[in-house]
C-alpha cells in the first residue's frame, strides 16, 4: 500500500460563542491515500467543517487543533499563512456546495477559471485561456468558448458545479475535497458529475475527500466511507460493504433511506443513543 496523501490525528474544531463553546469535531482521524473517501452524516455532524480545517479555512470564532495534520510530508499546522496559501489551490482543492454562492458573479466564467491557474503558475493570458478552455472540455461542457465567456448567472446549476471542478483541478492538484458536490442537481445531471469526477481522479491519480450526506452514493462511487455523528467518527468500512455496516448509527441512517419497492408504510426515524457521542463507543 502506498504511503497516505493526508494523514489526520485527533482534529478538533471549536467555536467560541458569548454563551459557550461548541465542539463541532471531537477528536477525529482518518488517513486518505490516491482513492475516494466518503465522509457522510446528518447535517451538523462535522462534515463540512472537517474538510474546511484541512485547508485552515476555519475563520474566528473558530479553533482548530490537531495532534497531527500532515498532507505528503507538510505539516498543515505548523506552516504559515503565506506557505498555507501555496497549498490551498495548487495541492489540495476544495469544491463547495453551490456554484451560485462560489463563483464571482460580475466576473466572467472563463476569467475565474483561468485567473486560479495563474495565480499558481506563472503563465500569459493567452497560456492560461489555453488552459482554462482545455478544463472546460475535460468537463464535457460542449460550447467552451460560449461558457467561458458567460457569467454565472447565465449558466445552469449543473454546468456551473463543473465550472467550479474545473477551477479546483486547473493547477492540478494532487488532493480535492468535495463538499456536496451533486446535491443541488438532478439525477441525471448528478450521475454525469460523479463521472467526470472519477474520470479526473483515476486518470490524475488524485485523493478525492467526497462530502455527502447520501449513503447510497457514496457507496457506489468511494473505496472507503468514514461515518460521522456529532463530530466524532463513530464507524470506518469500505464503500462495498456500507450497506452491512454495524454501527447502530449507521444502520439508523440506512433504515430511514426511502426505497422504491418499499411497503408503503412511514419511514425509520433513529433512536439516538447519548453513549455514540463518547469515544469509548466508537466501532
Amino acid at each position: 500500500m502506498t504511503a497516505p496523501l493526508l494523514t489526520v490525528e485527533d482534529l478538533e474544531v471549536r467555536f467560541h460563542t458569548r454563551s459557550r463553546v461548541v465542539e463541532a469535531v471531537r477528536g477525529i482521524g482518518f488517513s486518505v491515500g490516491r482513492e475516494k473517501l466518503g465522509i457522510v452524516g446528518e447535517s451538523g455532524s462535522g462534515k463540512s467543517v472537517t474538510g474546511r480545517s484541512i485547508l485552515r479555512l476555519v475563520p474566528p470564532p473558530g479553533e482548530v487543533r490537531a495532534k497531527r495534520l500532515d498532507f505528503d510530508g507538510l505539516d498543515l499546522m505548523a506552516i504559515d499563512e503565506r506557505a498555507m496559501r501555496k497549498v490551498r489551490g495548487r495541492r489540495i482543492s476544495m469544491v463547495m456546495q453551490d456554484p451560485k454562492f462560489s463563483l464571482n458573479p460580475v466576473m466572467r466564467v472563463g476569467q475565474q477559471i483561468a485567473e486560479a491557474y495563474r495565480v499558481h503558475v506563472d503563465v500569459s493570458p493567452a497560456e492560461a485561456r489555453r488552459r482554462a478552455l482545455a478544463m472546460l472540455e475535460a468537463v464535457r461542457i460542449r460550447d467552451p468558448e460560449r461558457v467561458y465567456a458567460a457569467y454565472p448567472n447565465e449558466v445552469s446549476g449543473g454546468m456551473g458545479q463543473r465550472v467550479m471542478i474545473a477551477m479546483m483541478l486547473i493547477p492540478e492538484p494532487d488532493l480535492l475535497i468535495a463538499d456536496e458536490p451533486t446535491s443541488a442537481l438532478d439525477v441525471t445531471v448528478q450521475m454525469q458529475v460523479l463521472a467526470i469526477l472519477d474520470d479526473l481522479v483515476s486518470e490524475r491519480g488524485m485523493g478525492l475527500i467526497f462530502i455527502s450526506h447520501d449513503l447510497n452514493l457514496v457507496a457506489s462511487f468511494c473505496d472507503r466511507v468514514l461515518i460521522m455523528y456529532a463530530g466524532r467518527v463513530v464507524e470506518t468500512c469500505l464503500a462495498a460493504e456500507l450497506h452491512q455496516a454495524s454501527h447502530p448509527y449507521t444502520r439508523g441512517l440506512l433504515a430511514a433511506l426511502p426505497r422504491i419497492d418499499g411497503d408503503g408504510r412511514d419511514l425509520r426515524t433513529l433512536d439516538r443513543d447519548p453513549a455514540w457521542a463518547d469515544p469509548l463507543s466508537v466501532g
